[in-house]
């Protein structure tokens, strides 16, 4: 009943909530807080949720997004999966490939569930890195919705205790 009592008196909008607290908390609670959200097990897939992300974020943070998980993955496997979309990124000598604005923009959201799926499996730390992306551009995060922000709102509370 306290519960219900808190939600009476304070009605709540986890998005308006998750403005305010993304504003206060520092940078590194609310990645960590969006990380954990993406690998909770009360959340869609991390691939689905990253799929999500690219699809509604501007064509740099697309970018972003698409070279952590080519980090994820080395160039090595980049021509074996998502219809070998991102092939071309994986030639050339030595350093990690970086994408371009306009290379994002030739790769589906479809095909970024397909890299991020492989990418998640290869490397456990791919959710720490996606979350440190989007703690600079919160109100893209926003577009997972309440339950994700609900879980990480209570990730980010567990932190700051």
């Amino acid at each position: 009943m306290d519960i219900l009592r808190q939600y009476a008196e304070r009605p709540t909008d986890t998005h308006t909530d998750f403005d305010e607290v993304a504003r206060e908390v520092p940078r590194d609670v609310l990645s960590d807080g969006m990380a954990q959200a993406m690998r909770s097990d009360q959340t869609p897939a991390f691939a689905d949720l990253t799929s999500r992300l690219f699809g509604q974020s501007d064509p740099n943070q697309r970018a972003g997004l698409l070279g952590q998980l080519i980090r994820s993955l080395g160039p090595g496997l980049l021509s074996s999966i998502a219809g070998g979309a991102l092939a071309r990124l994986g030639q050339g000598a030595g350093a990690q490939p970086q994408v371009s604005a306009a290379d994002a923009a030739g790769v589906s959201s479809e095909q970024v569930r397909e890299i991020a799926d492989e990418a998640a499996r290869k490397d456990p730390s791919l959710p720490d890195r996606v979350g440190e992306l989007y703690a600079q551009h919160p109100e893209v995060f926003k577009i997972l919705g309440g339950s994700v922000l609900a879980i990480a709102l209570g990730q980010m509370a567990k932190r700051m205790k």
